[in-house]
């Protein structure tokens, strides 16, 4: 088996033991005015995005990085949220061998879940997703990127990448890496990135990344649930859009901006 890293051939000895982790929280954010409009936007984000809305996504996340299916567990919750959760292996066997996925059902999965949520105070709802793509062997999680921020109204996007364990080359030496990275967004499109500001903060010798994106443009139409912007006051607009920008920095920053500055 041979893979490229950092310029160089590697041939491995056998199955490459290597774990591929990509984490994602993404966050989608609203203004609601009312309670009603509020539990109104909470039903539809939960129709919108429930388990089978999922397992589509998850199902094409799958293909992309060439994987092969093995189970599909899928559940929605009450009052509201849903989770997915796929197995997968690298497809090197017929699928109807019962020996397929013996030894690494734990190992490769795909998983989403939902937490749609409101602050009834302000009217601001944010739904959030968190996938998780964990693989082993040759297939990586990092081809999926621009569908998974594609599948999404994605104004904040929190990702972990880490590439866990060894392998050996047909030498017996200790291969940690398999692939070239300094960085998730290297495997971003530039299409995307450039509706985004992002920042890194990586540990490049020990194969671990985090990226952070926000969206840079707020366009407050594409923010209300319930209200038509053409309508509102201008006095109204501005402190709408204050509390949006206000939500999705504190999320992007993990911060409390009021408590900070208070």
């Amino acid at each position: 088996m041979l893979n490229h890293c950092r310029g160089r051939k590697i041939k491995l000895q056998g199955f490459n033991n290597l774990t591929k982790s990509l984490s994602f929280n993404i966050y989608d954010i609203c203004y609601a005015s009312s309670k009603s409009s509020q539990i109104d936007y909470l039903e539809y984000i939960d129709e919108e995005y429930n388990s089978e809305k999922l397992r589509s996504i998850l199902e094409e996340v799958t293909n992309i990085i060439e994987a092969k299916i093995v189970n599909i567990s899928t559940q929605d919750y009450d009052p509201r949220g849903a989770s997915v959760t796929v197995l997968i292996n690298e497809g090197h066997s017929p699928r109807n061998n019962p020996n397929d996925v013996v030894a690494h059902l734990d190992k490769s999965h795909i998983t989403a879940h939902t937490y749609p949520e409101n602050d009834s105070v302000n009217g601001i709802a944010t739904f959030r997703v968190d996938i998780d793509v964990s693989t082993c062997g040759t297939i990586s999680p990092l081809r999926a990127l621009d569908f998974l921020i594609d599948s999404f109204d994605s104004d904040i996007v929190l990702m972990d990448y880490r590439v866990r364990g060894f392998t050996r080359d047909v030498k017996g030496r200790k291969v940690y890496i398999d692939h070239d990275i300094t960085s998730i967004q290297d495997y971003i499109s530039d299409e995307i990135l450039d509706e985004y500001t992002a920042y890194d903060i990586n540990i490049v010798s020990d194969n671990i990344f985090h990226s952070k994106m926000m969206l840079k443009h707020l366009k407050l139409e594409n923010y209300l649930f319930d209200a038509d912007s053409a309508k509102m006051a201008k006095s109204e607009k501005t402190r709408v859009r204050t509390l949006l920008k206000k939500e999705i920095r504190e999320i992007f920053e993990c911060n409390n901006i009021y408590d900070r500055e208070s």
